[in-house]
């Protein structure tokens, strides 16, 4: 409809509202866009970096770095040369459990740190300080497999064999976890490190270690500070305390594996 100017002979001219709607069909409402990807050469380099087989180098570099360490320090010294007089009591027992983490870390045998611990420290000191270098060494182990190793190992889980470990892991972490500890069979290291391929949470897997671990670890202690007497009662029972486990664990295992054969 034309308006009164038109009417009376003037120049036509468009009302108000559709002025404004004609200005808003002719400007263009600007439409948000993602940003764009980072490219040229270092954008690739750290995309590479950060790639599942860079991440699993690099654990494999730190793992054989830490194994050289250990390799070069001797820390079996300690059975026969003891512990440095200049550290004494639970500050010792604090640096003992620390360096005993690192350790299982680097691949080094849990019965000889835990031997270690009774010989240096007693009983009930050497249990608390062996439990807690297990607790640490295994946390650290397991958050370096999950993050620097599951990306790249999990795609290689083909066989039957590692199939059905890691949906047993997977699906019922603590109690497979538990049981690992409990009957020794599996490495230390290599439970930790398998358990961080697989799907299992980081608090089961810590709970179930910490839990699981205190018969054999206590037994291995105990050994380790009634040495000097092997005939005594307490160095007989720690002795049948590290045998039984291992020879259950080795029953179990057996039976699992004629029963997966079977299937």
């Amino acid at each position: 409809m034309l308006d009164a100017t038109t009417r009376s002979g003037g120049t036509a001219t468009a009302s108000p509202r559709a002025a404004a709607t004609e200005l808003a069909v002719a400007v263009p409402v600007p439409v948000p866009t993602a940003p764009a990807a980072p490219t040229g050469f270092a954008a690739r380099c750290t995309r590479a970096l950060l790639s599942p087989w860079s991440r699993l180098s690099l654990l494999v570099a730190l793992l054989a770095a830490a194994a050289s360490t250990v390799l070069l320090f001797e820390p079996q010294r300690l059975l026969a040369d003891g512990w440095p007089p200049q550290i004494g009591g639970v500050a010792a027992a604090v640096v003992f459990a620390v360096a005993y983490g690192m350790c299982t870390v680097a691949f080094v045998p849990r019965p000889l740190l835990n031997l270690a611990a009774g010989a240096l420290f007693g009983s009930q000191l050497g249990v608390g300080a062996a439990l807690t270098g297990t607790v640490l060494g295994a946390g650290v182990a397991f958050g370096l497999g999950r993050i620097l190793g599951q990306d790249a190992l999990r795609p290689l889980l083909r066989g039957r064999w590692l199939k059905a470990a890691d949906g047993q892991l997977s699906r019922h972490g603590f109690r497979s976890m538990l049981a690992a500890r409990l009957f020794p069979g599996v490495p230390f290291w290599a439970a930790n490190y398998c358990a961080a391929v697989s799907r299992m949470g980081y608090v089961p897997f810590l709970v179930a270690t910490a839990l699981g671990s205190i018969p054999n670890t206590a037994a291995y202690v105990v050994a380790g500070a009634r040495a000097s007497t092997p005939t005594s009662p307490v160095f007989l029972i720690a002795m049948a305390g590290i045998a039984v486990p291992a020879l259950v664990g080795a029953v179990v295992a057996w039976r699992k594996r004629h029963h997966l054969r079977l299937r």
